[in-house]
C-alpha cells in the first residue's frame, strides 16, 4: 500500500501458515496470486438479476468496482445475491416475497462476508429491497463498506409525453373504467420501460438510494445518476479506491450511520417527498447499527422540513430531470446552508457531508423541479406519522399533492388485497368511503405486501383523493392519494384493525396527526374479547419462517429482534 500499511485484518486468518495451505489452494483456483495473499480481501456484493430492469446491467458495475479495487491495493472476489422484482410481483401472491427478501438480502450479504472472512464490502443494489438490505448487512457487520446504487431509469415516452410504471398501473384502472382501449392499453405497456435502472420517480428505491447518500454511505451523486450514465460505471470504480481509503483510515459504518446521519437521512425523504417505505427501511437499518430510532422522530423531523421537490408519483417530474438539474447533491446544499442539515457528519468520503457539499454546484435557478425554500409545495414534509384508537404503536400516510387533509367516512372492510381488487372493479366503492384492507401486515400477509394495483384502480378510476385506503400492509412508492398503511398493532396480532366493522365511522386528520374510530371503550371491549386470531395463511418455507419472527411495522419489520 501507498502508506506501507499492512492492512490485512480478517483475510489474514484464510492466507497465512503452513494450516492455511488449504484456504489459499481453493483461492488459487479463483485467480489469486502470491502477492493477492499480501493485501486486504474486498467482497464486492452484487445483487445482478435479469428478473428485473433495476438489477440487469449490475453484472457490468460490479466488475468496474472489482477493477477499482485491484487498481487500488485490494484483492477483490464478486459474489452475488437474490433480488426480485417489486413491479412485477405486485398485486399477486408474489408480492408476499417483497419484503422478506430484504431480509435473505441482508442476511446472505452478511453469511458471505463473515465466512470468506472479507476485510471490507463494495454492495451495489437497485431495486427497492437492495439498498436496505445492503446497508443493514453493512451495518451488522460494520467493516469499512461503500454502497452504490445502480441508477434510476431513464423515463419512457408515449405520444410525446414521458412515462413510468406507475402510468402502466394507472392505465389498467382506466382500462377496467372503460376510458381506455385494448390497443392503447398495449401501447403503454410497451412504453414505459425502456431499458435499465429502478422506477424512475420518487419511489421507493429512488428514496432509499437518496436516503443512503444522504447518510453518508454513498460517494456524492450516487443517488441519482442515471443507471445507463457513463458516471455510473465511474462511480463503481471510485467506489473500490474508496473502500481501501477507508481501510487505511480505519473508518467503520458506525462511525458514519450515527443517529445526526439517520435525521440527515429523514430530513431529505420529507424534502424529496418520498415513499412510505422509507419509514420501514430506516427503522431496519438504525436497528442494525444500534441507533434508537422511532417513528416520533420522524414526525419531529417532517414538522421542521419543507416539502420541495415536484416528483412524481404525485409531483410532476422524474429522477432523471432532477439529476439533470443537480440532483441530490445540489438538493443536499440547499438544505445544509439553511440549517437543515448535519453537516458535521462523517461520510464514506473521509470528508464530512459539508465539505463533500462544498464541492457541489448549487441546483440550476431556472428550474421548477425542486421549489425554493421560501415557496415550498407544503411547508412541512407530506410523510405523517398517525396515531389513535385505530393504530396505538402509528400509522403512516403520504400527504403529497394532496389538497384535503382530513377524511372522514365510513369503513369498507376486506381481510384480504383480492377481495378488495375485486370490490373495486365491481364499482361497490364510492366516494366518500374508507377502504379498509387487513390482515396484511408483516405476520398476517405474510410479508407485507404493497397496494400499488389497488392504489392505482383507485386512481384509474377518478376516485384518486376521494376515498381513503387504510392498511396494516403497506404502499409502493408509486401509490398516491388518501392512502394510510403500516397500521401498527396489526390484525394479525389483535390490532385494532382487526375490530373495526363496516360502517364504523372513520376520522383521519394529517393535521392533528390522529387516526380514530367511532366506538365506545366498552363497545371495543366486547369487540376485543370476541375476536379470534386466525391461524397463519401460510404453514411451511420461508414466509412461515419469517411470519414466526417478524417485528411490527412500528419497529421496522425485522427479524432479528
Amino acid at each position: 500500500m501507498a502508506n506501507g500499511k499492512d492492512l490485512r485484518i480478517r483475510s489474514k486468518v484464510i492466507s497465512e501458515g503452513v494450516n492455511r495451505v488449504p484456504n489459499r489452494a481453493m483461492l488459487r483456483a479463483v485467480g489469486f496470486t502470491d502477492e493477492d495473499f499480501k493485501k486486504p480481501m474486498i467482497g464486492v456484493a452484487s445483487t445482478w438479476s435479469e428478473v428485473t430492469p433495476c438489477n440487469m446491467h449490475i453484472n457490468d458495475l460490479a466488475a468496474q468496482a472489482k477493477q477499482g479495487v485491484r487498481n487500488h491495493g485490494g484483492a477483490p472476489l464478486i459474489f452475488n445475491t437474490i433480488t426480485v422484482s417489486d413491479g412485477i410481483s405486485m398485486g399477486h401472491g408474489g408480492m408476499l416475497f417483497s419484503l422478506p427478501s430484504r431480509e435473505a438480502i441482508a442476511d446472505s450479504i452478511e453469511i458471505v462476508t463473515g465466512a470468506e472472512r472479507f476485510d471490507g464490502i463494495v454492495a451495489i443494489g437497485g431495486c427497492d429491497k437492495n439498498t436496505p438490505a445492503c446497508l443493514m448487512a453493512i451495518g451488522r457487520m460494520n467493516l469499512p463498506a461503500v454502497y452504490v446504487y445502480g441508477g434510476t431509469i431513464q423515463p419512457g415516452n408515449l405520444d410525446g409525453k414521458k412515462v413510468d410504471i406507475v402510468t402502466a398501473f394507472e392505465a389498467v384502472g382506466q382500462y377496467h373504467d372503460g376510458r381506455m382501449t385494448d390497443e392503447q392499453l398495449h401501447k403503454v405497456e410497451c412504453s414505459v420501460c425502456p431499458g435499465p435502472g429502478s422506477c424512475g420517480g420518487m419511489y421507493t428505491a429512488n428514496t432509499m438510494a437518496a436516503a443512503a447518500e444522504a447518510m453518508g454511505m454513498c460517494l456524492p451523486g450516487s443517488s441519482s445518476t442515471p443507471a445507463i450514465s457513463p458516471d455510473k460505471a465511474a462511480e463503481c470504480a471510485a467506489a473500490g479506491k474508496q473502500v481501501i481509503s477507508l481501510l487505511e483510515q480505519e473508518i467503520y459504518p458506525k462511525d458514519i450511520m450515527t443517529r445526526k446521519a439517520f435525521e440527515n437521512a429523514i430530513t431529505v425523504v420529507m424534502a424529496l417527498g418520498g415513499s412510505t417505505n422509507a419509514f420501514l427501511h430506516l427503522l431496519a437499518i438504525a436497528h442494525s447499527v444500534g441507533v434508537d430510532l422511532t417513528l416520533d422522530d420522524f414526525e419531529q423531523i417532517r414538522l421542521r422540513v419543507p416539502h420541495l421537490a415536484d416528483l412524481k408519483p404525485s409531483g410532476r417530474y422524474a429522477m432523471q430531470d432532477l439529476n439533470d438539474i443537480g440532483g441530490v447533491p445540489g438538493v443536499m446544499k440547499l438544505l445544509l446552508a439553511e440549517g437543515l442539515l448535519h453537516g458535521d457528519c462523517l461520510t464514506v468520503t473521509g470528508k464530512t457531508l459539508a465539505e463533500n457539499l462544498n464541492d457541489i454546484a448549487p441546483l440550476q435557478q431556472d428550474q421548477d423541479v425542486i421549489r425554493p425554500l421560501d415557496n415550498p409545495l407544503k411547508p412541512n414534509g407530506p410523510l405523517v406519522v398517525l396515531k389513535g384508537n385505530l393504530a396505538p404503536e402509528g400509522a403512516v400516510a403520504k400527504m403529497s399533492g394532496m389538497k384535503k387533509l382530513r377524511f372522514v367516512g365510513p369503513a369498507k372492510v376486506y381481510d384480504s388485497e383480492d377481495e378488495a381488487t375485486e370490490a373495486i372493479l365491481k364499482n361497490e366503492i364510492h366516494k366518500g368511503d374508507v377502504l379498509v384492507i387487513r390482515y396484511c401486515g408483516p405476520k398476517g400477509g405474510p410479508g407485507m405486501p404493497e397496494m400499488l394495483s389497488v392504489t392505482a384502480l383507485i386512481v384509474g378510476k377518478g376516485l384518486g383523493g376521494e376515498v381513503a385506503l387504510l392498511t396494516d400492509g403497506r404502499f409502493s412508492g408509486g401509490s398516491h392519494g388518501f392512502v394510510v398503511g403500516h397500521v401498527s398493532p396489526e390484525a394479525q396480532v389483535g390490532g385494532p384493525i382487526a375490530l373495526l366493522r363496516n360502517g364504523d365511522i372513520v376520522t383521519i386528520d394529517s393535521e392533528t396527526q390522529q387516526i380514530m374510530f367511532q366506538v365506545t371503550e366498552e363497545e371495543l371491549s366486547a369487540r376485543a374479547k370476541a375476536w379470534v386470531q386466525p391461524p397463519l395463511k401460510v404453514s411451511s418455507g420461508v414466509l412461515v419462517k419469517y411470519a414466526r419472527l417478524v417485528s411490527s411495522a412500528s419497529k421496522g419489520a425485522v427479524t432479528d429482534l
